[in-house]
């Protein structure tokens, strides 16, 4: 007989963020490793029926010593210094800033857990008043430093000086990464000031192109590199029992209707490549619209306070 979705299970520890060990099943296949083509063999997605995330197997999962070197960004065939990385990234900070306006940093002490070569603190660098990176990546930190930006491997490391004193916190998919979503929130808590905020981004589990591109796309968006997959309310659960208060979520839709129409008849991603029939902005403006009212666009954006003085 084969293998069947609860095959596995049994390999699922209590849950990380609630302690449940009570698991569902919900994928079962290879998933993408790195770039796309790039495959794991057959493993496991469940979800935590107590808390409402998703977990990926342990066995296929990347651990927290693949991000302090260069492996990440090599397995994503991607440039490790911090130049390419802004060439790469420069472009997605106005959709952030566009959701948490510039002057919401003006002369607030800024935070980026997780900041790569900087891209984001470099479009509030002046208008924040002091800034400090986090970024586990040590082929950056010459760059952030050289630029003036306090830099620290992880937020422990910068807690000793900093415990209490951030007002803005951000942090862009890096949550999916970590060994334990609630530990690594909970260490970004301690630096955020009485009342601070933190502004985070995850992929959304919620995707509509998991239903509407099926196999071929949840091989792709269910990755080694993942560990977590989150929906407002998961995520939502998961900040409060750190002491976050959700204060407004937000979905948004990055890629256009040709990526889609692309993945459903191709089975690949196309990025920002256009279809000439339906090459329209009001076309893909409403393909965006309808997602992201429906909370099922490509990216998750949520706003939270610490819930405590």
């Amino acid at each position: 007989m084969g293998e069947t979705l609860t095959d596995g299970l049994d390999m699922f520890s209590d849950c990380e963020i609630c302690k449940s060990s009570d698991w569902k099943a919900v994928f079962h296949g290879p998933v993408r490793d790195g770039a796309f083509g790039r495959l794991t063999e057959p493993t496991l997605i469940a979800r935590c029926n107590s808390c409402g995330v998703d977990r990926l197997c342990e066995t296929h999962c990347k651990d927290e010593a693949f991000y302090s070197g260069t492996n990440y960004r090599v397995s994503l065939e991607q440039g490790t210094d911090a130049e390419t990385f802004q060439a790469a990234h420069d472009s997605f900070q106005s959709e952030r800033l566009n959701i948490l306006k510039p002057e919401a940093f003006r002369n607030k002490k800024v935070a980026d857990i997780g900041c790569a070569g900087g891209s984001f603190l470099d479009h509030i660098s002046g208008v924040a008043s002091n800034i400090i990176a986090v970024e586990p990546g040590t082929a950056y930190h010459s760059s952030l430093e050289g630029r003036g930006y306090q830099t620290y491997s992880f937020a422990a490391d910068a807690a000793a000086e900093h415990r209490r004193t951030i007002d803005w916190a951000v942090t862009f998919d890096v949550i999916e990464h970590t060994s334990d979503p609630r530990a690594f929130l909970t260490d970004v808590v301690e630096l955020l000031a009485p009342n601070g905020h933190l502004f985070l981004s995850t992929p959304n589990r919620d995707d509509a192109l998991i239903d509407l591109a099926g196999d071929c796309y949840r091989e792709f968006f269910y990755r080694a590199h993942h560990r977590w997959y989150f929906d407002i309310a998961s995520l939502q659960e998961c900040a409060r029992r750190c002491g976050l208060e959700l204060e407004n979520a937000y979905i948004t839709q990055r890629y256009g209707l040709s990526n889609a129409i692309i993945w459903i008849r191709e089975g690949r991603p196309a990025g920002n490549e256009k279809l000439d029939v339906i090459d329209d902005p009001v076309l893909d403006a409403a393909w965006r619209r309808r997602l992201e009212a429906a909370n099922r666009g490509d990216r998750l954006y949520a706003i939270f306070r610490r819930s405590e003085s």
